[in-house]
């Protein structure tokens, strides 16, 4: 019999479940839309049916627990999703118990970004490295530290959270509620946004010309040297440097990896990000950190999470 852990990423769009080894291996995959209703019984319901599904699929396996990855603010050790900007029906919902019940196994409950963190620290790009930094540029921004080798939660699970860094005080409001938030500058989002304040300017831009401007579509122009798209890039590279400048002075991470859909663009703005932060961190901690993209890709959330769950039944 193969120890495995479902391993589930809850995102606003779909929801992935994989069976997955000790080794890191997935075995299975099982994939849906993400059901939305305001009360979260839907998905629940979902992600019972694609866990069964998966579990299905596998043949001599022995289920050791079921582990999530969820783009909210969590209680890990309650089991409870505090804050879910994507899947608000969730906030307060003690889906840990909920499932357990269910599925009569073990399951735990991670922030999707810490869950990268704890992937790529596993089996990625930081995995030979004890202190690291997530960073997920996707919708949002998001975040995961690796101190010492061990997630970095903190006491209200909120550790990590760098797309809330302040870097524009009064700047453009947030969802969280703040103002000028590295979310809104740096987030693919914030890329079409930038880019439409960018057209709206200069009505004979190319990004003008484009119906329902995607962060894909400015992605292109940049690779062809368009200026206005290189701007866009470069704010959003400046603003990145800026936050994790402070990190690096902070916290003296070995590593920082980059993961998330928008990190396609690392070539359009890395270059004003190395220069923020070789202009604003202390010389040997700037020489020290290596820049990485993710080599695990959308699967870093989801290596993490099972990995998690195999570290938590083993020491419990």
């Amino acid at each position: 019999m193969t120890d495995i852990v479902l391993a589930a990423d809850l995102g606003g769009t779909n929801l992935r479940i994989a069976a997955v080894g000790r080794d890191g291996t997935i075995l299975e995959r099982s994939k849906i839309a993400t059901p939305r209703d305001s009360k979260p019984d839907r998905l629940f319901s979902a992600l019972v049916e694609i866990a069964n599904d998966c579990l299905k699929k596998c043949e001599k396996v022995n289920l050791t627990a079921i582990a999530i990855a969820v783009p909210a603010t969590v209680d890990a050790c309650k089991g409870i999703l505090l804050d879910a900007p994507n899947l608000p029906e969730l906030n307060g919902f003690g889906i840990v118990s909920a499932l357990e019940e269910e599925m009569n196994v073990k399951v735990f409950l991670e922030n999707d970004a810490n869950a990268a963190a704890i992937g790529e620290s596993w089996l990625g790009a930081t995995k030979n490295f004890e202190d690291s930094i997530m960073v997920t540029l996707g919708t949002g921004v998001g975040g995961g530290i690796i101190i010492d080798g061990k997630i970095l939660r903190g006491p209200d699970g909120t550790a990590g959270e760098i797309g809330h860094i302040n870097v524009e005080p009064c700047g453009h409001p947030c969802g969280c509620g703040s103002h000028g938030c590295l979310e809104q500058y740096s987030s693919a989002t914030a890329v079409v946004r930038m880019a439409n304040e960018l057209a709206a300017e200069n009505p004979d831009s190319k990004l003008a010309g484009v119906d329902k401007l995607t962060s894909k579509h400015v992605y292109q122009l940049g690779l062809e040297s368009d200026e206005d798209a290189l701007a866009v890039f470069k704010k959003q590279g400046f603003y990145l440097g800026l936050a994790l400048s402070g990190l690096i002075n902070s916290l003296n991470p070995e590593a920082i990896v980059f993961g998330g859909g928008a990190a396609a663009a690392w070539d359009l703005f890395m270059p004003e990000l190395l220069e923020q932060i070789g202009k604003r961190t202390y010389l040997t901690p700037a020489e020290r950190v290596k820049l990485f993209r993710s080599e695990l890709g959308d699967d870093a959330g989801i290596l993490g999470a099972a990995h998690l769950g195999f570290e938590n039944v083993d020491h419990n």
